[in-house]
């Protein structure tokens, strides 16, 4: 068992868990980095269907974001950079302690606007069955897991902005 030491953080991270940690966090950027990067590469990709498919809770906001051209192209906008930003961070190991919380953000977000709820239904068939957990709660989740177990200031960028002292 190794310990590391970050500031006020004390971890006990064993070599196995450790690893663990950081491929979930690589796995994950690279799944933020290609979604971004595929709708930057993409001309024609917009939120507008994604936002006008949306049941629930969320469904009013996804209107009134679809129906202004200023708010789909902010939307679009956010969507394009920020799952690019967020990958490219948990990826590098860069700042990815807050990104992992923006990444929360978006795939909370997305939950909410199409949920697997029994009595919703979705013009756009699903990847499979769900009922409640689909992979955006998991990967929130998920999400939540590097948040709280930070692996970057170790494996990653981060650690060269950290006291040396602390290291």
């Amino acid at each position: 068992m190794k310990q590391f030491q970050k500031g006020s953080y004390n971890l006990d991270y064993s070599t196995y868990q450790l690893s663990g940690l950081v491929v979930l966090r690589v796995l994950i950027g690279w799944h933020f980095l290609y979604e971004g990067v595929a709708k930057l590469l993409n001309p024609y990709w917009s939120s507008a269907a994604y936002l006008l498919d949306s049941k629930w809770l969320l469904s009013g906001l996804a209107e009134t974001i679809v129906s202004d051209p200023v708010l789909l192209s902010i939307s679009d906008y956010v969507n394009m950079w920020g799952l690019t930003l967020v990958g490219a961070s948990l990826l590098l190991g860069l700042f990815s302690q807050y990104t992992a919380l923006i990444g929360m953000g978006f795939v909370i977000l997305y939950y909410l606007f199409a949920p697997p709820f029994l009595g919703l239904e979705f013009s756009k068939p699903g990847e499979g069955s769900y009922l409640i957990v689909n992979k955006n709660l998991i990967e929130a989740c998920a999400l939540w897991v590097i948040y709280s177990f930070p692996t970057s200031h170790i494996i990653g960028l981060d650690r060269f902005f950290s006291n040396p002292e602390s290291n």
